[in-house]
């Protein structure tokens, strides 16, 4: 649980970090976390045969990196979309829906190819948290981005490094949106029915741990989710935006694009 935990905070706030840097130091940083998701693919490969403790715990790992890597080559602002700007004033709708699609079209076409790339790395083998991981962290990411479209009431604007501030166009702050209710519940039957894998008495200490990784994964995408509409502070990750805190106030200022209230 705690390593579950510790990965998903640490990962979180490097990227954060590595986000807010300055050009030159996102492009080395992306050349560097590339590196490390191509080793995480060849890891999966040498595991996926392995049904020790440590093999599970290797996949996870792997699983996570590689989604790390897709995460960071978004918020880098180098994997996003044919749009990299703001909606006109007054759109809404579908179109409104379309334009922030195009936001990040190309960034899903390269998770579907990381998908693929991690599934055919652990093909035939006899470990599957590998692509379970990458899988479930895929799904809750998708759930955060339709509610945050949707509306809800805390959007974290902050996070977002100054390239990927007109993202802030396509979020919508309202105290909860129609959709939140069903992802909060089939988030949290996932959750159980992982835990029910994982503390299944005939399970094997290898099932056993990589499904307590899973179970907690979805637990803390289900907290993820709790964290946009409760009135709770977001103070996780403010060391993640350390890399920011140099930049010009004006130019901060200027990158700003206000979220969309509710209507």
């Amino acid at each position: 649980m705690l390593y579950t935990v510790f990965l998903w905070w640490f990962s979180t706030g490097v990227i954060i970090y590595l986000d807010g840097l300055p050009r030159r130091g996102v492009r080395w940083s992306f050349a560097a976390l590339s590196v490390a998701a191509l080793a995480a693919l060849a890891g999966l490969a040498a595991v996926r045969d392995d049904t020790s403790v440590a093999g599970a715990y290797l996949a996870f790992t792997y699983g996570l990196v590689v989604w790390g890597w897709q995460i960071a080559s978004f918020f880098m602002g180098i994997v996003t979309g044919p749009r990299r700007t703001a909606c006109p004033a007054g759109c809404r709708g579908l179109r409104h829906f379309w334009h922030g699609v195009e936001t990040c079209l190309y960034h899903e076409v390269a998770i579907i190819v990381s998908a693929v790339a991690v599934l055919l790395a652990s093909w035939g083998g006899a470990n599957p948290f590998g692509p379970a991981t990458f899988a479930i962290l895929w799904g809750m990411h998708q759930v955060s981005k339709l509610n945050v479209f949707f509306g809800v009431r805390n959007l974290n604007e902050e996070f977002l490094p100054d390239q990927m501030r007109y993202l802030a166009a396509f979020f919508s702050r309202r105290p909860m949106n129609r959709f939140f209710p069903l992802s909060i519940t089939l988030a949290t039957a996932l959750m159980v029915l992982l835990a029910q894998r994982a503390f299944d008495p005939l399970a094997s200490a290898f099932s056993a741990t990589g499904y307590t990784f899973l179970a907690f994964l979805t637990a803390l995408g289900v907290l993820e989710l709790w964290l946009l509409v409760l009135p709770i502070p977001l103070r996780l990750w403010d060391w993640g935006l350390r890399s920011r805190r140099r930049r010009p106030a004006a130019a901060a200022d200027d990158a700003t694009v206000p979220a969309r209230p509710a209507r």
